[in-house]
């Protein structure tokens, strides 16, 4: 299950959507995620109240067509399933979105099973054992 943030800089939501449905979509292809896991907040940042910053790091030559996109998800995947994630992200958010690869800037959180609760308060991944015992 990952959790998705997607931001951009004066995206309309017709934008927002085809980013949100490449980030989707690479997911699925290159991790193996199930299509009907999506859980994604998309926000568009007007460049006045609200506002993204860029530099060209890493000769990188950014500019406001920049979209950030952190995901938060179990760890375990390997490398190489997250560059073929990352490479096809920037592919179908050009597709999509026509967003410039070099725009498309891509983070990886991860983190363990007993970190999600999917609702009700429960730790729906955590195995029961790993719950704390009553004295």
């Amino acid at each position: 299950m990952p959790l998705v943030r997607v931001d951009a800089l004066r995206a309309d939501r017709e934008r927002l959507e085809a980013l949100g449905r490449a980030v989707h979509e690479a997911l699925v292809e290159t991790i193996g995620f199930p299509p009907d896991d999506r859980f994604q907040i998309l926000t568009s940042h007007d460049g006045v109240s609200s506002t993204l910053h860029y530099d060209n790091y890493l000769g990188v030559q950014r500019d406001d067509g920049i979209v950030y996109i952190s995901i938060t998800m179990r760890s375990g995947r390997p490398p190489e399933r997250k560059r073929m994630l990352y490479r096809r992200i920037a592919e179908l958010a050009h597709a999509y979105a026509g967003t410039e690869p070099r725009n498309v800037f891509v983070t990886v959180t991860e983190n363990e099973s007993v970190d999600w609760s999917l609702g009700e308060g429960v730790a729906q991944y955590a195995a029961a054992s790993d719950a704390p015992r009553s004295p």
